[in-house]
């Protein structure tokens, strides 16, 4: 695991839909610390997001731009940021589930996607990892559908428990490239 990219709105902040306002900006419990604990670990961090308010004419990108600038001043400064501008009915390559932000945030990181892990609050972050050839953990949250918890081979109940368990699997003696089986704090 080089890297862990996460899912903006409803992963590491409280989802405010169509946010153009820095100062709404609330962080999840545990992400400070789920950052801080990659950071220290040597692991790189990015963040994935779709936002398609840009496409629906509701937000600008300066506007997508200072609230992912205020997350970094509370989180600590992302490696890379990755964020799709265009409407849902674009069909474009980068649109979660679409693997093009996760293919475009670990070329910037120099790794292949096969060795970054995403977190997200949905199953269309778990399903751009798989398809870009990383690996997922869902998150849920409020807005997740039973239906999409319930399908997901690796869940955690909150960010940090997610990150504490990449670290273990990461650090088990003769550990795979690849995270393992679900591990202690992790459901199925």
């Amino acid at each position: 695991m080089a890297a862990v990219l996460f899912d903006r709105d409803g992963t590491l902040v409280h989802d405010v839909p169509y946010n153009r306002d820095p100062a709404l900006v609330r962080v999840v419990p545990g992400a400070r610390e789920a950052v801080r604990l990659l950071r220290e670990a040597g692991v790189a961090t990015g963040v994935v997001s779709n936002q398609s308010g840009i496409g629906r004419g509701l937000l600008t990108d300066d506007d997508v731009r200072r609230v992912n600038r205020r997350v970094d001043e509370l989180l600590g400064a992302f490696d890379t940021w990755a964020y799709c501008p265009h409407h849902p009915d674009a069909g474009c390559a980068c649109r979660k589930p679409a693997p093009g932000l996760i293919v475009r945030a670990a070329r910037t990181l120099g790794v292949p996607p096969a060795d970054c892990v995403v977190i997200g609050d949905i199953a269309a972050d778990t399903r751009a990892a798989s398809a870009a050839g990383a690996d997922g953990v869902l998150v849920p949250n409020a807005a997740t559908l039973p239906a999409e918890t319930a399908a997901e081979p690796r869940t955690a109940p909150d960010i940090l428990t997610a990150v504490r368990g990449l670290l273990a699997v990461r650090d088990t003696p003769g550990h795979l490239a690849r995270p393992g089986p679900v591990r202690a704090g992790w459901s199925r």
